[in-house]
């Protein structure tokens, strides 16, 4: 299921570290936009309302044997067409132009200059700082292509063929780095494509109910219930749609916060009047983590069980042929990636084939194709409460991916107690809906330390704090030193079993947010 506006622009994916934030930008400018392999069939294209195309960046070279690209046809469907890095490079070496080794090889801020009326740079001061990140570049442009700005030694920075409604830019317009890029995306998206707007949650939601009412019809729906913010707007999004015959279970797998159970019967099944099933299945879970280590390995394990205890639950309820899950885009992009450049980061638990081992007849995902602030933004119009859609992302796995090397109850409880005060601390400060994840990672290192004049030989705590827009990229926060003062004081004297907490300040990439 995938409900779409009428008007959307396809990013083709030339396998660019940046291709998600491209897509993040023209969404921002309430244009609905999808990431789809570069080499799709035109034909493919043709029966979709496709008001534009974003080629993207990508780590190959035209040079090189092999060197991906797009289905010529592209250029017969009479839409806009803007080329980014090695989408440019693409198109001028398609069109006859010249691309070669960069004599410069530009990586990261450069200046970049444009002159005239050109609609890519409406609104955009003559002068401004670009991101440049590159090895080839265009030294001569293809017949019909003028150069539109230019940045030190690229004279070429960006061109544009306004007969063919072709424009190519050098830099990456998508990062932050570039001081007016989400403006360019958004004047591609507005001005060139002539895109109004539409994608706004309130569309999305009465679009997303109508789709779900023709998919599921009069059966009912079975949907795993996590209480993080993704089940919980899927939750609410379905209920909307089919009421009653939505039947939420709630399955504690034994690595989940503290008081995360009765925390969810509270919201969903008293204030929201929910079908809620709660399942205790803490020790099943945990006996079958007993001795892994290896971090896929977790998932899987806790993926399997997870089918097992559905089944199970499913063959409860008459006529429940679907399965709802809370599946986001990052959680496709990064499982199974876009195109065939793409590289796989790590599985999801619930990205795959769990209808077919279920016996459901189809999987129903109306968030599949948002982003976790776009999961907000609907979490919001449908009235959830404040807490739980601006609610820090939890992983799938729950605190077995957060305590490296062996899963037990001991080593969970310890866990869910630091979790508890940096909770408590973060939300106490303020700082809690600043950032994007705020937790604690217990390290499998046991370190020496001094408590009330006795040697201790215990364990270490990570403190993990990132900023994300939608946790596809992230950076460490610098907390004030006292807020991490006190959440470490806190953890040594009140978690027994933890001696020493630090702080990680690794940024995603090339860290991942999670650490496993």
């Amino acid at each position: 299921m995938n409900p779409t506006p009428p008007e959307q622009i396809l990013i083709l994916d030339f396998g660019s570290q940046y291709t998600q934030l491209i897509a993040r930008r023209i969404r921002e400018a309430s244009v609905y936009s999808e990431i789809v392999d570069a080499a799709i069939p035109a034909a493919e294209l043709r029966g979709r309302d496709v008001a534009g195309l974003i080629l993207s960046g990508g780590p190959a070279s035209v040079h090189e044997p092999g060197a991906p690209g797009c289905d010529p046809g592209i250029f017969d469907l009479g839409v806009p067409i803007l080329g980014i890095c090695y989408g440019l490079q693409w198109l001028t070496h398609h069109f006859g132009g010249t691309v070669k080794r960069s004599g410069s090889r530009e990586y990261g801020q450069a200046a970049l200059t444009h002159e005239g009326a050109n609609s890519l740079f409406g609104d955009i001061p003559p002068t401004s700082r670009v991101w440049m990140s590159h090895a080839d570049e265009v030294v001569k442009p293809a017949p019909g292509f003028v150069p539109i700005a230019a940045s030190g030694a690229i004279p070429y920075a960006a061109v544009c063929n306004p007969q063919r409604h072709l424009w190519g830019v050098q830099f990456h317009p998508e990062v932050v780095h570039t001081e007016h890029g989400r403006q360019i995306l958004v004047n591609f998206a507005r001005r060139i494509c002539g895109c109004t707007g539409s994608w706004t949650p309130a569309r999305f939601i009465e679009s997303a109910t109508e789709e779900i009412r023709t998919q599921v019809g009069d059966a009912n729906v079975l949907l795993g219930l996590s209480g993080g913010v993704d089940s919980a707007v899927a939750a609410a999004l379905i209920h909307r749609a089919v009421g009653d015959r939505l039947h939420c279970v709630f399955v504690d797998n034994g690595v989940l916060r503290r008081r995360e159970a009765e925390n969810l019967r509270e919201v969903f099944g008293k204030h929201l009047r929910m079908n809620i099933r709660m399942v205790d299945a803490a020790d099943a879970f945990l006996s079958r983590l007993a001795g892994i280590v290896d971090p896929e390995s977790k998932r899987k394990a806790i993926g399997s069980y997870f089918v097992e205890v559905f089944r199970a639950e499913a063959a409860k309820i008459q006529g429940a042929r679907f399965l709802a899950q809370g599946t986001t885009y990052p959680d496709v992009i990064e499982s199974c990636g876009i195109g065939k450049h793409a590289d796989n980061i790590k599985s999801h638990h619930n990205v795959g084939g769990l209808p077919a081992e279920l016996g459901f007849d189809r999987l129903v995902e109306p968030l599949r194709m948002l982003f976790k602030d776009e999961v907000r933004a609907i979490g919001e119009q449908l009235g959830l409460p404040r807490e739980m859609v601006w609610r820090q992302p939890f992983p799938g796995p729950g605190l077995a991916v957060r305590i490296l090397g062996e899963v037990t109850r001991d080593r969970v409880a310890l866990l869910q107690e630091a979790d508890r005060i940096v909770i408590e601390e973060m939300k106490r400060a303020d700082w809690y809906y600043k950032v994007w994840q705020s937790f604690a990672v217990l390290l499998p290192v046991q370190t020496v330390g001094v408590m009330g004049d006795c040697r201790t030989y215990e364990n270490a705590v990570a403190l993990r704090v990132v900023q994300s827009s939608d946790g596809m990229t992230a950076d460490w926060v610098d907390l004030p030193h006292e807020l991490l003062a006190r959440i470490a004081t806190r953890i040594i004297n009140e978690v027994r079993g933890v001696n020493r907490v630090v702080y990680d300040i690794t940024s995603k990439p090339p860290g991942t947010i999670e650490w496993e």
